[in-house]
């Protein structure tokens, strides 16, 4: 089961450089880890087993914040509107994106950073993704609003990037050009 100590923080050298691609088929390991993954992100949400095991809430998480360099990505969450999203992902990537940047509204966070990081963090509106799931199978997901915003997070983490270097450093909470706030 992975827990906190199980995350690296950052500073971490898996968190500053770009994960490598995963070969298809996944390796049962591989299907373990994203298994576990997603294990992760479902205790972390449930009051209970996260106050046993002192996890702090994630709606998304990548490999490297294992400090595992491979493109996997997890996400379970729900959106505003209920609906589920809980994937496990090999070698997700950005397809298209608009000209339109959206941005949370209360900032974003992170399982690998234990500061408050102040500002806002300019992401595509709507973004359309491919991958090969946890099974195998290829998929395509158009994402908007804030499910596209957590996508673009542990894609990022794939790549070497925090969500604060996407953060003005002169204005941190300047809102960014063309862009709508997800409350």
């Amino acid at each position: 089961m992975i827990t906190m100590k199980d995350i690296v923080r950052e500073g971490h050298p898996s968190l500053e450089k770009k994960a490598a691609e995963v070969s298809l088929p996944i390796s049962d390991e591989e299907r373990t880890l994203l298994k576990d993954m997603l294990e992760f992100l479902m205790n972390s949400q449930d009051e209970e087993k996260a106050h046993i095991y002192q996890l702090r809430a994630g709606v998304g998480i990548a490999a490297p914040q294992l400090g595992i360099e491979k493109r996997l990505i997890a996400i379970h969450f729900e959106d505003f509107n209920g609906k589920l999203y809980s994937y496990g992902l090999v070698n997700p990537r950005i397809m298209s994106h608009s000209v339109e940047k959206s941005y949370l509204s209360s900032g974003e966070g992170c399982l690998s950073v234990d500061r408050p990081v102040e500002g806002y963090v300019p992401r595509h509106a709507r973004i359309t993704i491919k991958a090969t799931d946890i099974d195998g199978n290829p998929i395509k997901l158009r994402l908007k609003g804030y499910p596209a915003i957590v996508f673009q997070h542990e894609i990022d983490h794939l790549n070497g990037i925090m969500f604060y270097d996407h953060i003005n450093k002169d204005h941190p909470y300047a809102i960014p050009d063309n862009s709508t706030p997800i409350e």
